[in-house]
């Protein structure tokens, strides 16, 4: 049997739960929700999947050291104790990321310069040389947390943030992270039994991660690596497997819409759909939500208007009034979810809402509001409703808690693990086909990445 050991999947405050719906779908063990945190065990085929496959984490973490230390020379003395040759050597570049919420340990760069100092004096006492420290893109990043006195040192096998998918080309002001998206999708309970909808679309970042849980891709497809590739112990085969394996795709009937009156949004929009190839899937128009009819069809509307914080309306109050409008008279038998922050815009809206999610999009704390939409009395809706579709997987409020600035609104120019002449490292190439212009069956490549 492999070995299993521990690992801590980051997410958003707010998207614990479903991440360990995920972490349960895939086969983990050991479950356990923390803050902004899912722990669990699994063996290396299992981290391998879930930096793959996982649509609701930012990055998963394996620990290799668990202490207590009261001050920094501590964290030196524990750090330089253990045996680094079985995860670097001199050869190898390496970078540290701390998190430090304790009196004891106030500045989290000088918590990173003493696990530096403790790893560069082991090596040089061992073998007279040191590894040098890169901060992007080094070949093994580690992460220090320390809580208090408690001090937990893990290896991240992501690398970079894995709400960073790949398949976007560009974003409008104020994007929606594709993290929060995802897990604003799988909330709702929706895994493409009907047609769905987001009226203000922006960029798409709901309709490609909805069309990506309709036809259950995996997420980690589109990205050119992953940190655990330039491991010692990395396992090509093992990996090559797994990002191959499409046996868990399925069938999609219905169809996603997006709608966004921006000009500029709607092209944005249609090519990160191009990028994540899944235009088939996905309709795109340019039309506001002032016009916004019935659907014909069986629909769920999963949205993220303006707040005013980020991104001005010339009348913010007025456009959650006309939300509600049309809702009302344009979505009768359906259901809404919305996010939004200010609890002024969601009393515009003018509706009951059944089920209300504390959620953090980015430093702000806000709500996903589930909205019925009924035809009739209500009391004749909740009798034959009572089973409906998409029920949420949790039904009451959780109180909230305090918030954490995350910060994913910048943009950033993609990586190319592959170009070694810019000093970028040894991922192996994956050749990814072009996804927007094959056909769906050959969404993903069926060929073994080249070695180099």
């Amino acid at each position: 049997m492999s070995e299993q050991f521990e690992m801590i999947a980051k997410t958003f405050q707010g998207l614990e739960e479903i991440l360990a719906e995920e972490l349960t779908t895939l086969g983990a063990n050991d479950i356990q929700i923390g803050r902004r945190m899912v722990s669990f065990t699994g063996d290396k085929r299992m981290m391998y999947k879930a930096n793959f496959c996982l649509r609701t984490a930012i990055r998963i973490l394996k620990p290799i050291k668990n202490f207590t230390a009261k001050d920094a020379d501590e964290v030196y003395n524990q750090i330089q104790a253990i045996p680094w040759e079985e995860y670097l050597d001199v050869n190898k570049t390496f970078a540290i990321d701390a998190v430090v919420f304790s009196e004891e340990f106030r500045h989290s760069k000088f918590v990173s310069y003493k696990v530096k100092d403790a790893i560069v004096d082991y090596f040089r006492e061992k073998t007279g040389k040191r590894p040098s420290v890169r901060i992007n893109n080094p070949d093994v990043l580690l992460n220090i947390h320390i809580a208090h006195t408690t001090c937990t040192l893990s290896l991240d096998s992501s690398g970079e943030s894995l709400h960073r998918r790949g398949y976007r080309q560009e974003q409008v002001e104020a994007p929606l992270n594709e993290v929060l998206a995802a897990g604003m999708v799988l909330m709702t309970g929706w895994r493409g039994e009907c047609d769905l909808i987001d009226p203000m679309c922006g960029s798409g970042t709901i309709p490609v991660e909805a069309a990506l849980i309709a036809r259950n891709i995996a997420p980690g497809v589109f990205r050119k690596g992953f940190a655990f590739e330039k491991w010692v112990d990395f396992d090509s085969e093992m990996f090559d497997e797994i990002y191959n394996d499409d046996s868990q795709e399925r069938e999609f009937t219905h169809k996603i819409y997006g709608y966004d009156n921006s000009p500029k949004a709607n092209e944005i929009a249609t090519h990160n759909i191009k990028a994540a190839g899944v235009s088939k899937d996905v309709t795109l128009k340019l039309q506001p939500f002032q016009q916004f009819e019935q659907p014909k069809e069986k629909s769920i509307i999963i949205t993220n208007p303006p707040y005013g914080e980020r991104i001005s309306t010339n009348d913010l109050l007025g456009l959650y009034q006309m939300i509600g409008e049309r809702l009302k008279h344009a979505f009768a038998g359906n259901d809404a979810w919305i996010l939004s922050y200010r609890e002024e815009c969601f009393d515009q809206i003018g509706l009951k809402p059944s089920v209300k999610v504390p959620l953090f999009n980015g430093a702000l704390e806000c709500e996903f509001r589930k909205y019925q939409l009924f035809d009739g009395k209500y009391k004749e809706f909740r009798t034959e409703n009572k089973d409906r579709d998409f029920k949420p997987r949790r039904e009451d409020t959780r109180p909230r808690r305090n918030s954490e600035r995350v910060e994913y609104g910048e943009r950033r120019e993609r990586r190319n693990f592959d170009d070694k002449r810019e000093g970028r490292g040894d991922f192996k190439n994956r050749d990814r086909k072009d996804r927007g212009n094959e056909e769906r069956k050959e969404f993903k490549p069926r060929f073994k990445r080249e070695e180099k």
